[in-house]
Parts: structure tokens; C-alpha cells; sequence
């Protein structure tokens, strides 16, 4: 592992969050300052790897495999500049200028690193978001999130193993799927399982058909994701029933078990796999973190430049509250969008020179270039928004393919254009040569 003593020739950069946002900031600001012996730029996460958390319901029913989509921090690190620090934050000294990282354990509990100190002249909290359950009964212990990597292949080996267990009995059984939320994780996680379910049937695991599994989604509001226009909703709505979706509108849950769901109306829906993803919020170790001023869900209030109330602490995506000007002239709360947080990453790259030298930057303005959401491969909806022509509906074949194409961007930045290109070859091949579904 590199060295982590301080470099005093150069400012150092320390980047906390290997996320949408974080990681492209580490990655740009690595061939922009350290590259040139500009600064030493620092990248802090607790994973090893990192996988588009867009993917993730992909990788929950198994249409993904997460190890042919990861990127390894230390790779990267080393091909553009940056120097990367495998570790979890649990202190900020504001005082002496340093990050706390928790020691640093590998799957059988063994003690891989000890707890160590970095120091920082600039520091970047981009440690994105997580499910937030509100504190309802059971949900901590009865659901799964979508959070992390780990999680997601979690749902997917809990669904397999359904599976197994009824080819093994030798009995038909039924599954009953319940998710939590109806905003774009549950509504892309639904309807990707259903594209899933057939496929194992037809794989041989055909003790449970694809009659037999029952995918409910409920949804607190009056309809489902509550933050694109009326239209698509509507559409996205629609395109779910149709496939045998079943969505609960005005139904709050309020217990969790090991047997499905209760809502606060007295509905019971039973469920052997339960998967919450109504809400978000930034870590609890971010609420009160080295005094700096909190906004709603554990959020770190920032200016119009990102920066915090210490003018050397930044923070931008999900973890973020940033009220930006937008392209009308009006201000508005930035949404944790990975979308957002890549804008952001952009915008700091872009002036941090300045920044760190105490020069005048226009403030960061939100640009929303719209929404898709992907009912698996066989329809996508959503809006895009531009200066020119305004909010855009599209459907079917042209908003898959620009679904698909946010990914890509999101690779090319990362990786360069030909080595994406290469990627896109590589996965064509997978996919006419593999498995449709990932049977482990």
C-alpha cells in the first residue's frame, strides 16, 4: 500500500467516497494536478471496487454480474495519479487537519490494517447516501437494501436459494416478492426480477414458475416516483401492471417480519423476500460530524461553491444539501441523483486550481438533464430536459438506448472512449455467448 506519510511539497486532496461523484473527482484531478505535481490527491473508500450504484438492481436479480462490471481503486489509482486508502471515516479533526479511518478487517473478521490518521489541506466528503427506513419496526432486521455491492448480491443469492431449496423438495412452491418504495430503485428492481423470474425457469429451476411468484410494490404517496413529471409515472405505472406487478398506492408500511409486510391500514402482505427502498439519507456518521452544519437526512449544508462552514471541507452528491441556481435563474435543493453528483465532480475539477488559490469561480449551477427509468430490456420511460427543447418525453427503443448511454459516459470518463468501446465489444460477446442470468 503506498505511502501515507505526508507530502509537504505538495497540497494534499483527500477525497472521502469512491462513489459517482468522488470517484470522478479522484479520477479527473488526477491527471489535472497530480499528474503535474500540482497537489497530492488522496481517494478514501471501504470498498476495494466500485460498481455504478445505478447497477445495482441489475446485480439483485442477477442480469449483472458485479465482477466484470467492477473497477479496482488501486488500478485506477495508479493509472491516473491518485493515491487510494482502503478505510472506513469515523473522525474529522478540523483542528489539526485530519481523517480518523477504522482498522481494517477482511470477510473472517482478521485485522488486515490498523486505524490510522490521514492528513488533508482540502478534504471531500462523497460518501453518497443510504436507504432510509425511518425507524419502522422489523425493518432493520426483516429487509434488505440496496446500498452497497454486497447487499445486492445478497438479494440475489436469498432469491437462488429459493430456488434450490424447491428443486431439491421435489414440490411446487410459491415466492412472494414485497419492495418497499416506489421511487426508481423499487420500480427498476421490479421490474427487472420479473424479466428474471422466467429465466430460471427455463434454466431448469422450474419448481417455482413463473406463475407462482407474486412482486408487489408499495408506495406511500398517491403514485409512484414521486420526483419525474405526472406523464411518466403514469407510463412507468402502466408498463408494471402490465407485466403482473402489483403496486399499493397510499399504503405506508408499518412493520416489517419475517413473513412480509404490514401497512398502517392493517394490510398484510406476505413475503419470504422483503427489500426496502423508500427513502434516503446521508450516513449517521455524517449528522454532527466536526460541528459542521447538518441539513434534513444527516445532510452537510454547502454554499454555492460546495464548500462547507470550513472553507477546506467540500462535500457534493447525495451526502450533500446544496440549494443551486438552476439555468431559470431559480434556486433549488440539488437531488441525489448520481447524475447530480457527477455534475458536481465536474464543476469542483474545473475549479479547484482557483479555489485552493483563493480566486474568484461562478457558483456551481444545477443543470437537470432529466430522468430515465428502466423496466429491464424490454421498455424504458422517462424525460430529458435540455436549454433548447424544454422536457422531452421519450419511450421505448431511444430512451433504452440513452439509458445505456449514461453508463457509457459515466465509463468514459473513467476509463477514456477506447478502452469503453472495448467494454461495450466485450459485453456483446458475454451476452450472445453466457448465461442471460448470473446462476450463483
Amino acid at each position: 500500500m503506498p505511502e501515507t506519510t505526508p507530502d509537504v511539497q505538495l497540497p494534499r486532496i483527500v477525497i472521502v467516497g469512491g462513489g459517482a461523484g468522488g470517484l470522478v473527482l479522484a479520477t479527473l484531478l488526477g491527471r489535472k494536478l497530480g499528474k503535474k505535481k500540482l497537489a497530492s490527491v488522496i481517494l478514501a473508500d471501504t470498498q476495494l471496487t466500485h460498481i455504478w450504484k445505478p447497477l445495482l438492481h441489475e446485480v439483485a436479480a442477477g442480469s449483472l454480474n458485479p465482477y466484470e462490471d467492477e473497477l479496482n481503486y488501486f488500478a485506477q489509482a495508479h493509472r491516473n495519479h491518485f493515491e487510494f486508502q482502503p478505510g472506513t471515516l469515523t473522525g474529522l479533526d478540523r483542528e489539526r487537519k485530519v481523517i480518523l479511518l477504522d482498522d481494517m478487517k477482511d470477510t473472517d473478521g482478521e485485522k488486515v490494517l490498523d486505524a490510522r490518521e490521514l492528513s488533508y489541506d482540502y478534504l471531500v466528503l462523497a460518501v453518497g447516501s443510504v436507504t432510509n427506513d425511518f425507524g419502522t419496526t422489523g425493518a432493520q432486521d426483516f429487509s434488505i437494501h440496496l446500498d452497497t455491492r454486497q447487499q445486492a448480491e445478497y438479494f440475489h443469492r436469498t432469491m437462488l436459494n429459493h430456488y434450490y431449496r424447491a428443486e431439491a423438495s421435489g414440490k411446487t412452491e410459491a415466492l412472494g416478492i414485497v419492495i418497499v418504495g416506489a421511487g426508481a430503485t423499487g420500480v427498476e428492481l421490479a421490474a427487472e426480477v420479473h424479466h428474471a423470474i422466467p429465466v430460471l425457469a427455463r434454466y431448469g429451476l422450474d419448481r417455482i414458475q413463473p406463475a407462482d411468484v407474486t412482486i408487489t410494490l408499495v408506495e406511500s404517496g398517491s403514485r409512484i416516483l414521486s420526483g419525474l413529471d405526472d406523464r411518466t409515472a403514469a407510463e412507468a405505472h402502466k408498463e408494471l401492471e402490465k407485466i403482473g406487478v402489483q403496486v399499493l398506492l397510499n399504503e405506508s408500511v408499518s412493520e416489517v417480519s419475517a413473513d412480509g409486510i404490514t401497512t398502517k391500514s392493517g394490510r398484510f402482505v406476505s413475503a419470504q423476500l422483503r427489500v426496502w427502498s423508500a427513502g434516503v439519507k446521508a450516513p449517521d456518521f455524517m449528522k454532527g460530524l466536526a460541528g459542521l452544519h447538518n441539513e434534513r437526512g444527516n445532510t452537510l449544508v454547502v454554499d454555492d461553491f460546495l464548500r462547507t462552514d470550513d472553507p477546506y471541507i467540500f462535500a457534493l452528491g447525495d451526502c450533500a444539501y446544496c440549494n443551486a441556481q438552476t439555468a431559470s435563474g431559480k434556486r433549488r435543493a440539488v437531488p441525489p441523483r448520481a447524475q447530480s453528483a457527477f455534475l458536481q465532480a465536474k464543476w469542483l475539477t474545473k475549479h479547484f486550481p482557483d479555489l485552493m488559490a483563493g480566486n474568484p469561480v461562478p457558483a456551481f449551477e444545477y443543470r437537470d438533464y432529466g430522468s430515465l427509468i428502466s423496466l429491464s430490456e424490454a421498455r424504458t420511460v422517462g424525460n430529458l430536459m435540455g436549454n433548447l427543447t424544454g422536457r422531452v418525453n421519450v419511450d421505448g427503443y431511444i430512451a433504452r438506448l440513452m439509458y445505456v448511454s449514461l453508463y457509457r459516459r459515466h465509463q468514459a470518463v473513467l476509463y477514456g472512449w477506447t478502452r469503453t468501446f472495448i467494454f461495450v465489444l466485450r459485453d456483446l460477446l458475454i451476452r450472445k455467448s453466457g448465461p442471460r442470468l448470473k446462476m450463483h
